[in-house]
């Protein structure tokens, strides 16, 4: 008999740590008996529809809510799971609360994504430390350190590095510059992250705008949806910034138009991995990042990419100035991004995530 796996995923939308458990659920179909228990009306209840996977979906009418826990003890024990893994911090929180009010005692496997310090509150040393927790897999090095801080058995702790699919991204079709009416010989500079506080798309902004004062006929978009796109949609309307930094909004091609960009430019305050850099390598295309949170450890400064500070839009502005004027720079860190990627894959994800698995079930 397979080991029997739930894994709880709570957010209605889709972004990275969804992607990352779609991957796994694909990878592990044949290895274990998985089961997904999500949100209704969830992103992820539409993937597992489609795609084949086991779940269920029960209502989460506030982050806490003791019905979503008490479907969480209800199934474990209906299908006799052997353990729980939770994708996001709220299923996190809703597998000790179904510990503590419910009794459900199935071993708890936590991944962690974000790169800030375990909180102080009581219920968070709680989540954390409470003995349920065997492992807690984190998406990089500097993840593991942060979250140490907070634990009174940092052996818990093992290092999970996020995979792509590296087979699925497409050569320069033109697609999207022929949607906007963006000539062939503009340099095009983009970045695919979810418009959300921590990308800090305000110093992209600013980054674009110096380069700008250099070089007009630079092109920035930003493609994506989030909570921050209507503060970011008006700052560039305050810094006169279109069109030349144009916002394309959601798209669902991705894998098509990735790598019709010249420069992939991410300025992230922090950041657990940044698997979209990981999309930009996979795609042949060179990125320039901030030295925030795990970013270091795939873009490595001068060999898979250029790293600037957090917040340093001057700098940023020079690299992008720099990135297009050096056709020998874009082919170097390009040739290193194409070797560094290989160990970003979601079947050797998977085969970590496993490993961790049979570790605690033997």
């Amino acid at each position: 008999m397979k080991n029997r796996i739930l894994h709880i995923s709570t957010p209605k939308s889709w972004r990275g740590g969804e992607q990352q458990l779609a991957y796994l659920l694909e990878e592990l179909r044949e290895k274990c008996d998985n089961y997904v228990l999500c949100t209704e009306g969830s992103e992820m209840a539409k993937y597992c529809e489609l795609n084949g996977h086991d779940y269920i979906t029960a209502p989460k009418r506030f982050s806490l809510d003791p019905s979503f826990s008490k479907s969480i003890k209800s199934f474990c024990k209906e299908m006799d799971i052997q353990l729980i893994h939770t994708h996001d911090s709220h299923a996190h929180s809703l597998s000790i609360l179904a510990a503590k009010l419910f009794g459900n005692n199935v071993p708890i496997v936590v991944s962690r994504r974000v790169d800030f310090p375990i909180e102080k509150s009581w219920f968070s040393n709680l989540k954390y430390n409470h003995p349920l927790v065997k492992r807690i897999l984190c998406v990089s090095e500097e993840i593991k350190n942060i979250t140490a801080l907070g634990l009174n058995d940092p052996s818990v702790l093992r290092t999970v590095y996020s995979g792509i699919d590296l087979s699925k991204f497409k050569d320069d079709q033109q697609k999207l510059r022929k949607e906007l009416g963006i000539d062939q010989d503009t340099f095009l500079i983009g970045n695919t992250s979810a418009i959300a506080d921590h990308k800090d798309y305000f110093t992209f902004c600013d980054a674009a705008k110096l380069a700008l004062q250099e070089d007009p006929s630079l092109k920035f978009l930003i493609i994506g949806t989030g909570p921050k796109e209507d503060e970011i949609s008006s700052y560039i309307r305050v810094n006169e910034l279109e069109p030349q930094v144009q916002m394309v909004g959601f798209r669902t091609d991705i894998v098509e138009i990735l790598a019709e960009l010249d420069l992939f430019l991410i300025t992230s305050k922090t950041e657990g991995l940044g698997t979209s850099i990981l999309d930009a390598f996979a795609a042949k295309v060179p990125v320039l990042a901030t030295r925030a949170g795990g970013i270091p450890e795939i873009v490595e400064d001068g060999k898979s990419g250029i790293l600037c500070e957090v917040g340093d839009k001057k700098s940023l502005s020079e690299q992008i100035l720099r990135f297009k004027k050096d056709s020998e720079l874009r082919e170097k860190m390009v040739k290193g991004a194409s070797e560094k990627v290989k160990q970003f894959s979601k079947e050797r994800t998977a085969d970590k995530t496993l490993e961790n698995y049979l570790e605690l079930l033997a």
